[in-house]
């Protein structure tokens, strides 16, 4: 006798937005469910990762345009608050994501009607940026911040349609059977993509880093520069978006028994009941506000070190080792955050992340007093950099536990069925949160500090002038640290976040599963009934 069994499947892409219904039969002494195997998968395999690689290339150039900047002291904190808005796209990405998953071209393919053209897209907008570049970012003088800001807004917009059309994909472009590889394809590939993005574009076009590490006699440059950057970079996305298109055929989705799919209006209906329930609503208030105790430690720290004398390449370096931290961390913490008391974890990491910010900001202000680095013997520089890699470290580890826990919470909660849109709004959220209190970090720094200033008058020798001229100069002198002051206050309302939600967040991790659930706003299509045979429902292919 046929026993009926149901089949969890986890929904965490943030495009699912269609079920269809399958019949499984499993009896006594056999199962019909086969074990991973990428043989006769690994080109899907490579070309997954490829195209999870150049979501992250750009990714890390934009990281580090922030950093060269900064090194060149002609900035403001509020014009780095401004190129925060570049990473709006991501935050609002739920709001194109069902046109994605509705409107293609049928004989082109579902992913490859979308994936074409925003490639070429991105490949030709790294072009124009390789042609604009030394104009809007110039090694020498002031920044066009607003261009700069519009230039990559766009970039980032396009990058982040891509990642939608990818992470539909995924689904479909392995076996069924490996369809769990894609999350390694996604993590791994984002991490090489930002990491190498990030040396690029901080590193190789470093000339102090370049003549250091890496040419035998000086060069008045670095071993490449961004306008190269970008050319080469635009020149490699229209090469690959040539042979997918050429080469690479995309299964024919709608074949699929039981295919399911939703226009335009029930998708967004879905979006909003999604977001009318009483758990979702204050799940979204606590990730919104979440990050306020630590916004300034992580935004704006960097910065403060290459304020005080600290090498952006120095920094570069560090942050590109965190990416192999990174890779690991999930390992070691999995039997911790990947259970039912995620938000257990989440709320002692964030706990232990305000206990530190006194420290934190204590060895901050002693590494700010120390001048001129490379003047100091080789045990003091040691030591200095190992006590800033610990620090960094620290700070880096406790930042992404947090993430894994509160990422296991939003796949332990979403709908099974509508995962991908679950998953999309929740991330949304959180991205969100994480956005504007970055942005609100970086602004009020300049507001925050307090200056004496004094105001001189030079006497102007340049034989040109044929009168006596007087050339007005002002020196300042800081007397209270904005940064010290945000760090203060940022703490102080995160223990309060902390004492709110602590209770808050227990009782929604406590919920039955019944009261995260949406009900269908779609009829699915009928299935023939059998004998001995349990229909469940399952993410069709997107």
């Amino acid at each position: 006798m046929d026993i009926m069994k149901s089949t969890k499947m986890n929904c965490a892409d943030e495009q699912k937005h269609r079920c269809h219904t399958v019949t499984v039969r499993n009896n006594d002494s056999e199962t019909n469910y086969e074990k991973p195997n990428l043989k006769g998968d690994w080109l899907n395999f490579s070309l997954l990762l490829l195209l999870y690689t150049m979501q992250g290339l750009p990714l890390g150039i934009i990281n580090g345009i922030p950093l060269i900047m900064q090194s060149k002291n002609n900035v403001t904190y509020q014009e780095q608050a401004l190129f925060t808005l570049v990473g709006v796209p991501y935050c609002i990405k739920l709001l194109w994501a069902p046109l994605v998953d509705t409107f293609y071209v049928q004989k082109l393919g579902r992913r490859k009607s979308w994936l074409i053209p925003v490639q070429f897209l991105i490949g030709m907008c790294f072009i124009y940026i390789a042609s604009d570049i030394d104009n809007i970012l110039p090694e020498k003088g002031i920044p066009k911040i607003k261009r700069l800001v519009y230039i990559f807004s766009i970039c980032t917009f396009l990058i982040t349609t891509q990642d939608i059309v990818v992470d539909g994909w995924a689904l479909t472009i392995l076996k069924k059977k490996n369809v769990g590889y894609a999350s390694t394809c996604n993590t791994s590939g984002i991490a090489i993509g930002l990491m190498i993005g990030t040396i690029c574009s901080t590193l190789l076009t470093s000339k102090k880093f370049s003549n250091k590490y890496l040419w035998a006699t000086p060069h008045e440059e670095g071993m490449t520069t961004l306008k190269d950057l970008f050319r080469l970079l635009g020149v490699f996305y229209l090469l690959v978006t040539i042979l997918i298109a050429v080469f690479k055929k995309e299964k024919d989705c709608t074949l699929s028994d039981g295919y399911v799919k939703l226009n335009i209006q029930q998708n967004y209906t879905l979006l909003f009941k999604t977001f009318k329930l009483r758990s979702v609503q204050k799940l979204a208030i606590a990730l919104l506000t979440a990050k306020i105790g630590f916004a300034a430690t992580e935004s704006v720290t960097s910065l403060q070190l290459i304020d005080y004398g600290v090498s952006k390449d120095d920094i570069a370096v560090i942050n590109t080792g965190m990416y192999a931290v990174k890779m690991i961390i999930p390992f070691f913490t999995a039997k911790y955050t990947a259970g039912s008391n995620s938000i257990n974890v989440y709320l002692l990491v964030i706990f232990i992340r305000l206990c530190c910010n006194i420290p934190f900001v204590i060895i901050i202000y002693e590494m700010t007093n120390v001048k001129n680095i490379a003047d100091h013997d080789v045990y003091f520089q040691f030591c200095y950099y190992l006590v800033l890699v610990f620090m960094l470290l620290v700070q880096e580890v406790l930042t992404y536990i947090i993430f894994i826990s509160i990422l296991s919470f939003f796949y332990r909660i979403s709908d099974l069925c509508y995962g991908g849109t679950y998953m999309t709004l929740l991330n949304t959220l959180l991205n969100l949160g994480n956005s504007w209190t970055s942005y609100i970090a970086l602004a009020a720094i300049d507001y925050l500090t307090v200056k004496t200033c004094s105001t001189h008058y030079k006497r102007n020798d340049n034989p040109l002038y044929l009168e006596e001229t007087f050339k007005k100069t002002e020196d300042c002198q800081i007397v209270v640290r904005g940064y010290y002051v945000e760090i203060a206050v940022c703490t102080l309302i995160g223990i309060i976040w902390f004492v709110i939600f602590k209770n808050v967040l227990r009782n929604l991790q406590n919920l039955r599963p019944s009261q995260w659930l949406v009900k269908d706003t779609v009829k699915r299509p009928k299935t023939g009934t059998t004998k001995n045979v349990f229909t469940i429902a399952i993410p069709s292919c997107t």
